[in-house]
């Protein structure tokens, strides 16, 4: 008998084959959504997506494999088993078609396949089923994915029973196969990895093409952290440290750590301290080409369109990443987006920092951390409440003070009626109040009260977008009512953009965010075009408070520092990225160096080198501030 044509490997070859196909129908189907991005489909990028098609099989079916060449002759030919062959084979062909349709909803979501993203949900499984259970008709697309794989495994019955009844295979080759696979199984581990055969840099949504979603899925959860000097370009430390000190250093800052890396410093605003009340928004996936006020057509923010006119307004500022965690850790903490996970999520070391709410804490505020969902999800609890804040979420609040919730939490509105109570309490005890909220309204499944805007609910991102904004006119109007309304500063900030894939890496456009200071009595209009990022925004508020204080900040007061190069800094867990205002650095595994001439024009790829100057500027944010979380160097000491 020829070793391939014996019972297990015909039974798996078979299965294999299925795999492939659907495999190859997903490729087809994702391009075909994204064809103009994509720019057409090589034979090179087939080639590659099969081979990590391969890689994924390789290891899916290693278990399998190893059982069907051990189980016994006697049990094989018993009925039992002949019925368990079936059973795996609908049950395999379900689990493929649930896999394509949870790739194409994802990559319809993110532009990309399963990555750190699709870990992370599955983290958070009870939000996640709800969302997915409140957004899709499940119970319907269960049935017709469990009705297809029951039809095409009886359609494929006859071949099932000829690979169960084949001969099977002697000992001496059970050996050799088993062998065979586990060699396969560690030759895929060993030369095939997230970029290898994929490489760097080019069209984004072609090496997405290249690749394979469940391969991706489980690559990243190996890989949820990245030791920055073992994966990315360093420099020598002497000169990170030259760098960092001319990075950060104004006649108003004076290093006074003992670690050349570390960035601790004394900062001396000038001016009489002051202690406004503030109100920090983070509105939830809210780009800026959202507003009507930066060309969208659709009427959809006319409160924060007019908002504009009274407020501070920064037209040119970026969020540093793609999920909330990130928005958080750079408002918060003001650092880059190091590589792997957020601070926010590295669980059992997420706290203790000197953070923003750490350093209004000791100037006498009441900081308090105010969630419209549960706050483990993200792990934003710990975080919080490790850094200096209270916590008050949904679990906070009495079911009675919530008119309309879903998956992810209490309407806005709602999150505002809580912020507003937090302030009066504040006010009545005579106590500055620093409140940090966190929307979760314009989030998939887009559904808010009804009878509120002229879009009805759950209908799609436009009418998130629109009920976003008219809560925020709802609460502010609420606001001016309030004796501490004058006296208090009122921060309006993304966490992130809607959707942040594109062609490269980075497309910097696709970090674009709004960001409005508003204190009509207390700060005058004005319209802000130097480039910003989340990081410069803690520094920024202390410096308009005119507080002296040790920092650990990696981002500069935008009133006072304008002598420093600009730049921002934006990543996405793998890809690092440093925007002058013109040309972008990006830094990838395997120490990879690229720059974007013209980042947001032609953007024209090309390799790098470690003394090109934006190199040197980027890899010396991004070294020093993983090297300071790895030391502890951002620690909070009063």
């Amino acid at each position: 008998m020829h070793i391939l044509r014996c019972a297990p490997i015909r039974f798996i070859a078979l299965l294999s084959c299925l795999w492939f196909a659907i495999f190859a129908i997903t490729r087809g189907l994702l391009w075909l959504t994204h064809m103009d991005e994509a720019q057409g489909v090589t034979l090179q990028t087939l080639a590659i997506g099969m081979l990590y098609d391969l890689a994924f099989l390789f290891y899916a079916i290693l278990p399998l494999t190893l059982y069907l060449l051990v189980c016994p002759a006697r049990l094989w030919r018993t009925r039992a088993h002949r019925w368990l062959m079936q059973g795996l084979m609908v049950f395999s062909v379900f689990v493929m078609l649930f896999t394509a349709v949870a790739e194409w909803l994802f990559w319809d979501e993110f532009g990309a396949r399963f990555n750190f993203i699709a870990v992370d949900y599955l983290v958070y499984s009870d939000e996640v089923l709800n969302n997915i259970l409140e957004s899709y008709p499940i119970g319907t697309l269960l049935s017709v994915l469990a009705v297809l794989a029951i039809g095409l495994s009886l359609a494929l019955s006859r071949r099932v029973r000829r690979s169960v009844d084949a001969p099977l295979p002697s000992p001496r080759q059970r050996v050799a196969l088993s062998l065979a696979s586990l060699a396969l199984a560690a030759t895929s581990l060993f030369l095939i990895d997230q970029d290898t055969p994929r490489g760097q840099g080019g069209n984004a949504y072609q090496r997405e093409l290249a690749s394979n979603g469940p391969y991706q899925f489980f690559a990243a959860f190996r890989n949820n952290e990245l030791d920055y000097p073992t994966f990315y370009g360093t420099l020598p430390a002497a000169d990170a440290s030259q760098q960092l000190r001319k990075e950060l250093a104004t006649t108003r800052a004076v290093f006074v750590g003992q670690d050349p890396l570390d960035n601790r410093r004394t900062i001396d605003n000038t001016g009489t301290a002051r202690t406004p009340n503030i109100v920090l928004v983070t509105l939830e996936s809210f780009s800026a080409k959202y507003m009507g006020s930066n060309g969208d057509p659709r009427n959809l923010t006319p409160n924060l369109d007019d908002l504009r006119k009274h407020s501070l307004y920064f037209n040119n500022f970026y969020a540093t990443g793609t999920r909330t965690d990130r928005g958080l850790e750079a408002i918060t903490l003001s650092i880059p987006p190091t590589p792997g996970r957020s601070i926010v999520k590295r669980t059992g070391r997420e706290s203790g920092f000197a953070s923003l709410g750490q350093q209004l804490s000791k100037a006498g505020y009441d900081s308090v951390f105010v969630y419209g969902g549960r706050g483990y999800f993200d792990n934003m609890n710990a975080f919080f409440s490790g850094n200096g804040y209270r916590v008050v979420d949904q679990s906070s609040v009495e079911e009675s003070d919530i008119s309309f919730k879903n998956a992810w939490g209490m309407a806005d509105e709602d999150l505002y009626r809580q912020a507003l109570n937090l302030a009066d309490e504040g006010f009545a005890k005579h106590t500055p109040f620093f409140l940090q909220l966190l929307t979760t309204s314009n989030h998939r499944p887009y559904t808010y009260p009804d009878g509120r805007i002229d879009i009805p609910s759950g209908n799609g991102r436009d009418g998130a977008i629109k009920y976003t904004d008219y809560a925020i006119g709802e609460f502010l109007a609420q606001a001016r009512h309030k004796p501490w309304f004058d006296n208090t500063l009122f921060v309006f900030v993304a966490d992130h953009t809607a959707g942040s894939a594109g062609k490269e890496d980075l497309p910097i456009s696709n970090y674009h965010i709004p960001l409005f200071i508003y204190a009509p009595k207390l700060i005058n209009a004005a319209e802000w075009t130097d480039l910003a990022s989340q990081i410069d925004l803690a520094p920024t508020l202390l410096g308009l408070l005119n507080l002296k204080y040790t920092s650990t900040f990696y981002g500069r007061d935008l009133f006072r520092d304008h002598a420093l190069e600009p730049r921002v800094l934006v990543g996405n867990y793998q890809h690092l990225g440093l925007f002058d205002g013109r040309d972008m650095a990006i830094l990838s595994p395997r120490k990879g160096l690229r720059r974007h001439d013209d980042a947001k024009g032609q953007s024209v790829e090309r390799t790098a080198e470690l003394d090109d100057p934006l190199m040197v500027r980027a890899i010396t944010y991004y070294q020093t501030a993983s090297y300071a979380f790895k030391e502890q160097l951002l620690r909070w000491n009063p």
